[in-house]
């Protein structure tokens, strides 16, 4: 607990979008609204990436002035599909060939450009991504770049998209 004694919870937390969270308490504090639920990443004190849901509740008196805000942190599970494969921390964690396919995805490349850039095949390029599609329950390329960016997979305000380092395997 001294680790994040004095911090400031939203330098804990990773929100998908960034500035959402901020906006959600703000909402919350001018009595916009009452309650709001945001999907999240943060880190254990070891260093371990955890997916969570946060819920803020605005506490009222009965003449409707807030008081305070309820903050309930509630830690979910990532689904495998395949139970000898470990459950990774947070958002999956890609191979580095894997992730390279994925920024390239993300950033409108073609099957044939990625393929060409990254020496690969098509066949190849489309095994990995159709693999990817399975991974992520995502049935096309933009479905899957939404549920890679709200996982948090990539940096924020990056362009082209870059999966993040600890989303990466380390040989």
């Amino acid at each position: 607990m001294d680790e994040i004694r004095g911090s400031r919870l939203l330098d804990l937390l990773r929100p998908a979008i960034p500035a959402r969270l901020e906006e959600q308490f703000a909402a919350l504090s001018s009595g916009q609204r009452r309650r709001f639920t945001e999907r999240v990443t943060g880190r254990e004190s070891a260093g371990q990436a955890f997916s969570a849901e946060i819920t803020g509740t605005a506490v009222r008196k009965p003449s409707g002035e807030i008081t305070g805000v309820i903050v309930l942190l509630h830690r979910t599970k990532e689904t495998r599909r395949n139970e000898d494969e470990p459950v990774p921390p947070g958002a999956p964690v890609l191979s580095a060939l894997d992730a390279q396919v994925l920024e390239g995805v993300a950033s409108g490349e073609s099957t044939a450009q990625l393929a060409s850039r990254l020496y690969l095949s098509r066949q190849g390029i489309e095994y990995r991504v159709g693999q990817m599609l399975r991974r992520f329950d995502a049935p096309n390329r933009p479905a899957l770049v939404a549920r890679a960016h709200a996982l948090g997979m990539f940096a924020a305000g990056q362009w082209p998209p870059r999966v993040l380092p600890e989303r990466v395997k380390q040989k």
